[in-house]
Formats: structure tokens, sequence, C-alpha cells
């Protein structure tokens, strides 16, 4: 355990200061190099830090508090962020089945995603919120607007570049302020399979072609991109589609890990070999799902790794999670409220915001603001530092306000 730990602390290191450092020195996009930058810098008194010190005096102990990055795209950053969120979303789940839906797009449209990533992330969200929506109004499947929490994923198993969006939809729905429960008895689908696919390849494939004839895209060989797109018609589009065996919350959990983060967590990655200029990392080989065999490890250079973790950083700003149906982001609130009025539920508690020092106690059993020298006493905030420079002082006596 204590060795996991340790060899944990020295992947972190190395891959900030190794891959990370050398990531910010050779990115040619400045806002990669912006964001390597960061990521490199993370945890250290470049982004800052807090001199802590124990309140009392007989101890006196001191220690300094470095600072996260707090970019989206850290492996070290987002866990606490990642957990508020994954309250805040069960908070909002109603008693009725939910569905893990995952749109993806065909490989040969890869290079036009990579050249347009904005708009053709755009796309993906709304094709998969267009095939959904459009689908639940059928009385056949449901006749009402379901609820959808969709996001965002750029990458494969190898940190391949594989856009794709996670979509959670509700059974139910409403329709003129009443709800419509599930048609399926047993739950175990909420439209077929084929169906799916179907309007979403129709929908995508209208939609790429009307962002053509606008001009919306940037296409080197436009005829070349027209045939592709012609010969996509008669390709199978993949669309996963199934109720999850734990639920909604089992959902949420899973795709909580990268709600935050990107890519891949330090816990995948085995070894930085700085002499070798090798990093290697587990996947999963889906191909070998239920074996043995399915748990891989995979070894490439470091300025490979570096070149397809670029891959996924995302457009400066960019949404990543979107809501649609009854759970858009327009009065979503005064909504639920509705909702759990009109199915007779006790009301959704308040959001909210559980201090960083709290949830670690509760995670961790363990006090970030106990001295762990004298184990008794508080540790307090003397100063704050950043880039190595005295930025603010808490001397109560120094800062306390004059008398009136």
């Amino acid at each position: 355990m204590h060795n996991d730990i340790e060899q944990q602390k020295n992947i972190r290191h190395l891959l900030q200061q190794v891959v990370f450092k050398r990531a910010s020195q050779t990115a040619k996009n400045p806002y990669s190099k912006k964001t390597f930058e960061q990521l490199s810098q993370c945890h250290t008194a470049q982004i800052g830090m807090h001199r802590m010190q124990c309140e009392d005096a007989n101890c006196g102990h001191t220690h300094y508090q470095y600072h996260n990055c707090g970019n989206r795209h850290c492996p070290n950053c987002g866990g606490q962020r990642r957990d508020q969120w994954i309250e805040d979303k069960t908070s909002e789940l109603l008693p009725t089945a939910y569905y893990h839906v995952v749109f993806t797009v065909p490989h040969e449209l890869n290079s036009l995603t990579m050249g347009n990533r904005k708009a053709m992330f755009d796309l993906l969200f709304e094709a998969g919120s267009y095939t959904l929506l459009q689908l639940a109004k059928d009385k056949k499947w449901l006749g009402a607007t379901p609820g959808i929490i969709s996001i965002l994923h750029t990458w494969g198993q190898q940190l391949s570049f594989h856009p794709h969006v996670h979509c959670i939809v509700s059974g139910g729905g409403v329709k003129e302020e009443k709800w419509v429960t599930e048609k399926r008895k047993k739950n175990n689908y909420l439209f077929p399979k084929v169906v799916l696919e179907k309007v979403y390849k129709a929908y995508y494939l209208k939609r790429i072609h009307a962002m053509l004839r606008k001009n919306e895209l940037q296409v080197q060989d436009k005829r070349e991109l027209e045939n592709v797109l012609n010969d996509l018609q008669f390709k199978h589009w993949n669309v996963y589609a199934k109720r999850p065996f734990g639920g909604a919350l089992q959902v949420l959990e899973y795709l909580g890990r990268y709600t935050h983060k990107v890519a891949i967590t330090t816990h995948r990655i085995r070894k930085i070999d700085v002499a070798k200029n090798e990093i290697t990392f587990r996947y999963k080989d889906y191909h070998q799902r239920g074996n043995k065999e399915e748990q891989q490890e995979l070894t490439i250079t470091i300025d490979e790794f570096i070149r397809r973790y670029e891959q996924h950083i995302l457009p400066k700003r960019y949404t990543k999670i979107r809501h649609y149906g009854y759970l858009k982001n327009y009065k979503r609130t005064q909504r639920l409220q509705q909702l759990f009025v009109l199915l007779k539920l006790p009301p959704p508690p308040p959001k909210i915001h559980i201090p960083i020092r709290q949830r670690i106690l509760e995670k961790a059993g363990k006090d970030i603001m106990l001295c762990p020298v004298c184990k008794h006493a508080k540790m307090k905030i003397e100063a704050t530092y950043r880039k190595g420079v005295l930025v603010k002082t808490f001397d109560e006596e120094v800062n306390k306000a004059p008398p009136v």
C-alpha cells in the first residue's frame, strides 16, 4: 500500500515536471501551450501556496499548502468538483427508469472534426439530442419530453481521437405539465436501436451537408468530403443504448470520473521512463471484454503521449456538459420543483456547496486543517504567495479593522 502511494506520487511528479513541462515548451498552439504550462505547475509554488502555522504557540509547526491549477484538463484536479456535480445531479433524479445512450461519429470524419472542433462537437450534441427528443415525442415510444444529460468525451482507451457523447435519458417525461410514465414494461430498452441509428445518421448527414453549403466548415477538398459523406450513408453508425444495471446513479458515477478531467488519470499510468523516453499505461481492450486479456498495457514515446493528449484539449470555454428536455437550463430548478410536487415527492434537497476540508474528512477520515505534529490544534493561514512572491498576510493584529 505504501509502495503504491509512493509510486503514484513519483508518476504524478514525472508527468508534471517531465511530460507536461516538455509539452509546454514544444506545443505550437498558444492555448495548448498555456494549458500544459498550468498542468506542469499544479501544486507548485508557481501556482501559489499558503504558509500554514499551528495555532498552539507551544507547537508552532509551519508548513506550506500548495494550490492546484484548477484546469479542467489536469489529471490531478477536479475531484472535488466531480463529487459536487454527482451530488447535484443525483438530487435531480426522479422515480423513473434511466437509460445510457452513446452517440459516436464514424472515424472517417475524425480529420474534419479535428479541423472544426467547436462546430463538429456542437453538431454531435445537436444530432444526439434531436434524435432522443424526436423519438420521445412519438406516442409509440413515450409521447412526452424526457430529461437528458449529455457529456462530451473525445478519447478512446488508448488516447486516440474518438469523439462521442454520453447521454443519461429518463424513461418517463413531461407533456402539458403532466408526467408520462415509461411505456416499456420491463424497461429493458428506451427506443429500438435500429431506429435510433437511422434517425441520428439521417439528421447528422443532413446538417453537415447544410453546413458545407453555408461554408461553415474549413475543408481542403469539398468534393472529396462529399464523396465520403455519400459513402457514410450506407455505413452502419453505432449507437450504444442500454438501461444501466445499477440505475442512473451508476452512470452518473461512471461519467463523473471524467466530467472534470480529460483523457487519462494517473492511476492508469504504470511507468514513465525518462531515460528511454517512454510512458506505459493501462487500457481496456473491449474486443476482449470479459476475458483476462481485457486489461492491456501500451508503451509509447513521451512525445507521442503528448501528441495524443493534446488532441483532447477542448476549445477555450467550451461547454462539455449540456442538458435538454425537462432538464434544460432555462428555469430548470422551478420545473423540477413542479415535477416533485406533481409526483407527490418530498421537495428536492437544496444544493449545498461542501467545503473541501469537509469532503476530505468524510472520504479519507483526514482533517487537512489539523496540525500533523501536535495532533490537536488547528493550522491557520499566515500568508499567501504566488510565484514565490508574498501577496497577502493574515496577521490578525495587522489586518484588524480600527475601532469605530
